[in-house]
């Protein structure tokens, strides 16, 4: 999976669960996929605007009413959709399902795999500012999908990141670089 994509993939809530949903054999249908992910009405028709703008759903053709069109995913959408569905395989927490659909989490995680600086994750994730990725750290930290480790042999010292336990297996899932 690309970084960049996956950046864009993770901009709206509940398109991973839609990805995933489908990639699942949930009919395309509007109704179908609501039902399935659980979603509010406008997240959910944002998101899958957002993945047919992206390029990885598109309408069916000959399918479905004009008012309630049915969709499908693409070749890319069927990569995205494998990665997706892989994420929500990782048990997570029924309280911490939720940090999965903020906006810098699976980035975040993608990238921290390794042991990474700050520095070295603000470059992994170009369009990300430091604020963003100060507070996706802490929340993963709090967690305990991340771990932070301060260098203290490096003056001044220096924390260093990795994914840790349910961090280290979505970082696993999602397969950075292999798109």
């Amino acid at each position: 999976m690309d970084i960049k994509l996956l950046v864009k993939i993770s901009a709206r809530a509940w398109s991973l669960d839609i990805l995933a949903q489908m990639y699942r054999g949930v009919p395309g249908r509007q109704a179908a996929l609501l039902s399935a992910t659980q979603a509010g009405r406008t997240a959910f028709s944002k998101s899958l605007a957002h993945l047919v703008e992206l390029g990885l759903v598109e309408r069916n053709p000959g399918h479905g009413h004009p008012l309630r069109p049915e969709y499908r995913l693409t070749d890319t959408g069927k990569i995205a959709a494998a990665m997706a569905d892989r994420v929500l395989q990782v048990p997570v927490p029924a309280p911490q399902v939720g940090l999965l659909r903020r906006a810098w989490t699976l980035p975040v995680l993608a990238v921290s795999g390794r042991p990474k600086f700050f520095s070295e994750i603000k470059v992994s994730l170009p369009a990300i500012t430091d604020r963003a990725l100060s507070q996706s750290l802490k929340s993963l930290q709090g967690l305990e999908w991340l771990r932070r480790d301060v260098l203290p042999e490096v003056h001044p010292p220096r924390a260093i990141y990795q994914a840790v336990s349910t961090g280290a297996d979505i970082s696993a899932a999602l397969e950075v670089g292999q798109m």
